[in-house]
């Protein structure tokens, strides 16, 4: 079994890289919606130094993000924001989409927003559920179809360097359909890297409808319970990760858990019951990896958490 971590500013240093291998950890992601490949140098490095052999890097495909900001942005319950021309920065594609009354979910739903009006360039939106907004956040809005091209320029530019850099696998973002998974194989062998392996992030209701048609063109299904969970209403999510388990288990196709698996531990050393449980039935499901986000990438501890990880996961084999 596989255990991942993200890289990220709380781990980038050689010791506690090393710790998490010591930990158990056999990967780690990328995440490329926060910097490219040749910008993250210095981490691809460090990763050689620590020994990781398997890189995952996670591309921006045709997910939604908040722009780059300045600062973090504290929105306050009530307050109005503008997203789009001047305000929060976010993709042009999503503003013509969305329609007056219509709920957004930043940053996994941690913020919840309402559109309130609409002009040709932004939204008007109120605050319903606040926080600190940073950028690069996710941002979704249920129910609405956001035409977006599979791949970005800067995730061709990501794949024409990939094997040098020393990339195992790819992780898609909100696969739709079975020309998603074609789209990125091809960009894959166009850059003389088709030996990389895929892992197809299931996100959304389309991904979860169609999984059956692109199963056997996937190396790994990656149910990424964020997005998926801002989808459909949370208490849904249970069995649809289930469902999703299921349909990989049949098919002998390999899948991977992500998201929250140890949230708590972000800012505590010792995890929730709650959490070592999932962690427990998602390798009774079958998985075959689990992955640790925020986790390891920003949080206070990273090797902990990688040790509760890999413990807990053990006890299910």
């Amino acid at each position: 079994m596989d255990f991942y971590g993200t890289i990220g500013p709380a781990c980038a240093d050689l010791d506690t890289l090393r710790g998490m291998v010591r930990a158990g950890m056999t990967g780690i992601r990328m995440n490329l919606s926060h910097g490219s490949l040749a910008e993250h140098a210095q981490w691809l490095a460090l990763l050689r130094e620590a020994g990781i052999r398997s890189l995952l890097i996670d591309l921006q495909g045709p997910e939604l993000r908040v722009g780059r900001l300045a600062a973090p942005l504290s929105l306050a319950e009530g307050q109005s924001v503008r997203l789009g021309e001047d305000g929060i920065p976010c993709p042009a594609a999503l503003i013509q989409a969305v329609a007056p009354g219509q709920e957004l979910l930043l940053d996994d739903g941690k913020l919840l927003l309402r559109a309130a009006a609409t002009t040709p360039g932004a939204l008007l939106c109120t605050v319903l559920r606040g926080g600190v907004l940073h950028g690069r956040k996710s941002i979704a809005a249920p129910g609405v179809c956001v035409p977006s091209p599979t791949l970005t320029p800067e995730d061709l530019k990501n794949l024409r360097i990939a094997a040098d850099c020393g990339v195992t696998g790819v992780m898609l973002p909100f696969v739709r359909g079975a020309e998603d998974i074609r789209t990125l194989r091809r960009a894959l062998d166009e850059a003389g890297a088709g030996r990389i392996q895929i892992f197809a992030k299931i996100e959304n209701q389309t991904g979860v409808r169609h999984l059956p048609e692109f199963l056997s063109l996937v190396d790994v299904v990656v149910i990424a319970r964020g997005d998926l969970g801002n989808a459909m209403p949370l208490w849904e999510l249970p069995r649809c990760q289930k469902q999703l388990s299921s349909l990989c288990r049949a098919a002998g196709v390999p899948f991977m858990v992500v998201t929250q698996m140890l949230d708590s531990m972000q800012h505590r050393a010792v995890p929730t019951r709650a959490e070592v449980c999932d962690i427990y039935n998602a390798v009774l499901d079958g998985a075959s990896s689990l992955m640790l986000t925020g986790e390891t990438a920003a949080g206070e501890y990273p090797v902990e958490a990688m040790e509760y990880l890999v413990k807990t996961a053990k006890t299910a084999l």
